[in-house]
């Protein structure tokens, strides 16, 4: 009995180090990226996460690799990005808490160099996207989404993405985010410019 307990232990350990191998070969998103987001919670008491997901550079350019041959921008857009993480929380609780909380984040995200360059509100809606901007380069892009008082959306990318490409990444997410694939971003906006 205690060679069968032994030899789960050190599966168990195994399957443990195979996967801390796994987050440093690029399988999920880089904490050390630029365009990581350092993002909070919408609140365990109003929301229920239902989707997680952390996606690195090794992952994307595979799910690259088998896109159809029509698809060359979103294929493109894949192979730049160094990180995806996706975050779908149901709206269980007062969805006005939420909001809020999703404007701290945008605020905390602000405060941390990141740029505001949309904010839609309609309604119990809202939609928030900010840019990481590094050496005049965007290297990373939050959209924070509230759809009413059944869902929330909180997307972060991470790796160069071109002005261009804002509606190919919803289309690659397979996300609706509210008029973002609408979204241009002015040449001539500095730094500290807002909209």
């Amino acid at each position: 009995m205690s060679n069968s307990i032994e030899g789960h232990r050190f599966a168990t350990w195994l399957l443990a180090a195979g996967l801390l191998a796994l987050t440093g070969c690029g399988i999920t998103a880089p904490r050390g990226n630029d365009g990581f987001a350092d993002l909070s919670s919408l609140g365990m008491s109003d929301t229920d996460r239902v989707i997680s997901l952390s996606i690195g550079p090794t992952l994307l350019r595979f799910a690259a690799s088998h896109m159809d041959d029509d698809e060359t921008e979103v294929k493109d857009l894949l192979r730049s990005l160094d990180g995806v993480r996706i975050r779908v929380y149901e709206v269980n609780g007062d969805s006005r808490r939420v909001a809020g909380r999703m404007d701290r984040m945008s605020g905390e995200l602000q405060a941390d160099g990141w740029e505001p360059v949309m904010l839609i509100r309609q309604e119990n809606e809202q939609a928030h996207m900010l840019l990481r901007m590094v050496d005049d380069r965007i290297c990373g892009m939050t959209v924070l989404v509230l759809d009413g008082e059944t869902e929330a959306v909180v997307i972060n990318l991470m790796g160069e993405i071109s002005p261009e490409h804002f509606g190919d990444v919803m289309v690659a997410l397979d996300m609706d985010a509210g008029g973002v694939d609408k979204v241009e971003v002015a040449a001539e906006a500095g730094p500290g410019s807002r909209g």
